[in-house]
């Protein structure tokens, strides 16, 4: 089966289920979604002045009962310096707990140590925004049965809301705790800022352990995390390193070619009609889309033009905005660097906001709906602006599908910036390996050679001509980066599929095929 941007789907896939097929961004939502199924959280009950406190991780794990073929889940708010994953995993398989399914907001290098659990069985299912590392290498060469689901960051929350993500056990980690499980990303030696992602887990975990650093006198303050969802409470010498929440990605870049490609993308947003007074904005933490909000932040003073908000995962460059009054609010899923804690705890404008307020499609308001202007990145993008952020050149699993699709569908504008290529590999192609955000949602592409606009937005085509923008069709550009780097050796690969991709509304975009080798 082809799906109706093209992509082939089986049907059923073993230890899936039946596939529910791509049929648009919108399309299944404007059908209507009163008949989805929607399970109800858990009912729980603690005796009066009972102790929530576990003296160990491994205590605390022990009274939740864990039990074979259970799904556990962790929020990965400390990106590579997180330090309760791999321990929790470690502990349930002494245990000899087996055929896990793992819901981790997103996995990274820094979880490379479960990797053996994926071989032996301990962990046999993943659900989860992006993987990175070994383990998406390993899950790209087959060594999971069941093909991982990826998901965008709201599409998480309505699989968790419908009962396709069925938690029993949420390991929290927070660097500020009190005895009752309130609990805070924004304070302690560990801070990480923002706990947007974990929410939706306390919510619906059967069982919610949090750990910290840091346990302070009751109530914990701020509260991001409250009492009446948590069963444990652990306090561990180190939940992790926040020092390695940004790992160099949110300095503005000093490349060339990244510094063109961003100023040309600001030229596209002043000129699109959609930057005005009131607009909203968001913007990625890497340091080419850092550059676009640079020369933003400078077009914004020279033209006197404030904004509402700025939204998603938020740096110390979004809070300096902030602070200048460019922008009258930020609403902070996840904090991309340790600066931006005291800001959350000092501005009432700065507000903490959970991962279904964000993102989740199935809610009668998420933020992303009512954005204006967002940039996002891309691995490879396509001639009908389709766009791949999870598998790079060598067809294996390296990113992460986030906010992408999720932004991607209710801004205004989107705009995608991404060199033509990388090294000698094209980035606009014919064909991508894996579509992650349809190109109906993508308007604007911009390289260092020229910028392309998605032929359904002819209007804003026009406006971009008039101000005198290097406009140019994709194909075009597609065939010049062709001459430029030749063809690239196609990636073979089996038929067995290791890895499906969710689109926000639950349907499937498109698969992942293991990546075959020779001899």
């Amino acid at each position: 089966m082809k799906n109706v941007i093209g992509r082939e789907i089986p049907e059923y896939i073993n230890g899936v289920g039946k596939i529910d097929m791509f049929v648009g961004a919108w399309q299944k939502l404007k059908k209507g979604w009163m008949d989805e199924v929607t399970i109800p959280p858990p009912n729980k009950a603690k005796l009066p002045h009972q102790s929530k406190i576990c003296q160990t991780l491994e205590e605390a794990i022990i009274k939740t009962s864990p039990k074979s073929g259970m799904t556990v889940s962790f929020h990965h708010h400390l990106r590579n310096g997180d330090n309760i994953l791999v321990n929790s995993i470690e502990i349930l398989a002494k245990m000899g707990i087996k055929n896990i399914t793992l819901a981790a907001s997103s996995l990274n290098e820094v979880h490379n140590p479960i990797l053996k659990y994926l071989k032996d069985g301990t962990i046999t299912k993943i659900w989860s925004s992006g993987i990175r590392g070994e383990i998406g290498k390993a899950i790209s060469e087959g060594v999971l049965d069941i093909p991982v689901t990826i998901h965008s960051h709201g599409g998480r929350v309505r699989a968790i809301h419908t009962g396709k993500i069925n938690l029993d056990l949420a390991i929290i980690a927070a660097s500020a705790a009190d005895n009752e499980g309130n609990a805070t990303g924004c304070k302690g030696k560990s801070a990480f800022g923002s706990m947007g992602y974990a929410s939706i887990d306390t919510r619906y975990a059967k069982q919610v352990i949090v750990v910290t650093d840091n346990m302070v006198d009751y109530p914990c303050i701020p509260i991001s995390i409250t009492q009446n969802f948590v069963d444990y409470v652990v306090k561990i010498d180190s939940i992790g390193d926040a020092s390695k929440i940004a790992t160099g990605s949110t300095r503005i870049t000093k490349s060339p070619i990244d510094l063109r490609i961003a100023k040309l993308a600001a030229n596209v947003i002043e000129h699109s009609g959609s930057f005005k007074n009131g607009f909203s904005f968001q913007v990625g933490a890497g340091g080419a889309s850092l550059a676009v909000a640079k020369y933003i932040r400078e077009k914004m003073k020279t033209s006197e033009i404030k904004g509402s908000f700025i939204l998603g995962g938020v740096t110390s460059y979004g809070v300096d905005m902030l602070n200048e009054g460019l922008f009258n609010t930020i609403f902070d899923v996840q904090s991309f660097d340790a600066a931006v804690c005291s800001s959350l705890i000092d501005n009432s404008h700065h507000i903490e906001i959970p991962a279904a307020l964000y993102a989740n499609p199935f809610n009668c308001g998420c933020m992303t709906n009512k954005l204006d202007i967002v940039v996002l990145g891309a691995l490879e993008i396509d001639t009908n602006f389709n766009v791949n952020v999870i598998t790079g050149s060598d067809g294996t699993i390296r990113g992460a599908s986030g906010g992408h699709s999720d932004t991607a569908s209710g801004a205004t504008l989107t705009v995608v910036v991404c060199p033509s290529f990388r090294g000698r590999i094209p980035i606009v192609k014919t064909s991508i390996h894996t579509v992650v955000t349809p190109g109906e949602s993508i308007d604007v592409l911009v390289t260092e050679r020229g910028i392309c606009v998605n032929p359904l937005k002819p209007e804003l085509e026009e406006k971009l001509i008039k101000a005198g923008l290097n406009i140019r069709k994709i194909e075009d550009l597609q065939i010049e980066v062709e001459s430029i780097v030749g063809k690239v050796q196609e990636i073979e690969f089996t038929d067995k599929i290791v890895g499906l991709i969710e689109y926000r509304d639950g349907t499937i975009i498109d698969v992942i095929r293991q990546v075959k080798h020779h001899g």
